[in-house]
Formats: structure tokens, sequence, C-alpha cells
């Protein structure tokens, strides 16, 4: 039996999802997954109103950290430009085009 298309690309897609506290002293990784378990990640993100950002080189390096741990410091500036996007998106300022993330070269 073949896989069909949406089966194929649902087992390769890996997401991370981060969440920051201003009692934190960075974003961590809250949820990660691949396949169906990404999936199920997005819609419930998506069901909450949470907004869904594509960038396949930050996901590579955020894919390595563990579920509960900060976001390394390389990542910082990439993050909190993404943040601070998404805070004026959020606050009314629609159709600004995402941020060029600032991302550390790969090890």
């Amino acid at each position: 039996m073949s896989e069909t298309n949406k089966e194929l690309q649902a087992r390769q897609l890996e997401v991370v999802a981060l969440a920051y506290r201003q009692s934190d002293s960075a974003p961590r990784v809250v949820a990660k997954g691949r396949g169906l378990i990404a999936e199920e990640i997005i819609s419930r993100a998506k069901e909450h109103g949470v907004y869904v950002h594509e960038s396949p080189e930050l996901l590579s390096l955020l894919i390595q950290v563990d579920i509960d741990e900060h976001i390394p410091s390389q990542l910082y500036l990439a993050v909190a430009e993404l943040l601070a996007w998404l805070y004026r998106i959020e606050h009314g300022e629609a159709g600004l085009p995402p941020p060029d993330l600032r991302l550390p070269p790969p090890k």
C-alpha cells in the first residue's frame, strides 16, 4: 500500500513550540514533535489563536533543545525579533513581513 502525499508530508513535518513568560530568563521549548504529533501541536496552537511561524533554519536549531529547556543564548536575538514582530502583528500592525531572522551559522 503506498502512502498518500498528505501522509508523507505529515510523517516529515517537524515542529517546536516555544513559550515565554516575564518570569523566565529566556523562552522555553514547551512541545516538539514529528509527523502526526507535529500536526496535533499545530492544530492545537491554531485552535488557541497561537501564531504558527515557518522557518526551517530556526526549526533545525530549536529541535535540538529538550522540552522544558530554555533556548540557547545564540538564538536569543532571532527569537526576540520574531516575538517583537508577533507583538506588533497582535497590536494592529497588519501586513508586516516576517523578520529576516539572524541565525547563528550551522555547526
